[in-house]
């Protein structure tokens, strides 16, 4: 590298998709609703995993990272398992999906607006379509942000 150059610097990449705000309707009880405000986030370099941040009014909020396919596929049909679940709902006025995210800690259910989300997610898959979000990934650092389940946001 020639010395002059040494003061460059690498601008940062435009988001490709920029993240997705959305208030959810966080289910209290069966007949009692709470709004959440959530931001979902994509990273081309990690393509499979879509970063779910849950906005608390007070104090952090909570970061899961969902499989980017286990979403598409809770639009329209039971999907996932364990800790991460999403089916649609019945229809009715507007097109949403349940959300149930679980682990020691929390238990929480959350009806998620589709239409928005559906938009969002076809964008992250014309950047990163599906049979090649797992090339070039890097799976040690890949099962260390799996493993690392949710944690409070800083």
């Amino acid at each position: 590298m020639h010395r002059d150059q040494s003061s460059l610097r690498a601008r940062p990449a435009p988001e490709l998709v920029p993240p997705l705000s959305l208030e959810l309707d966080q289910m209290l009880d069966e007949f009692t609703r709470a709004p959440v405000r959530a931001k979902f986030r994509f990273d081309p370099d990690l393509p499979a995993v879509i970063t779910l941040e849950l906005l608390a009014q007070r104090g952090p909020g909570l970061i899961w990272r969902i499989g980017r396919g286990l979403l598409h596929t809770g639009l329209s049909a039971m999907s996932g398992s364990g800790d991460v679940r999403m089916w649609p709902t019945l229809p009715g006025e507007r097109a949403s999906s349940w959300l149930m995210l679980a682990s020691q800690e929390i238990e929480a259910l959350f009806e998620v607006p589709t239409a928005s989300l559906t938009e969002w997610l076809d964008a992250t898959y014309r950047v990163t379509p599906p049979e090649t979000e797992m090339a070039g990934l890097d799976w040690d650092g890949f099962l260390m942000e799996l493993l690392n389940g949710p944690e409070a946001s800083a």
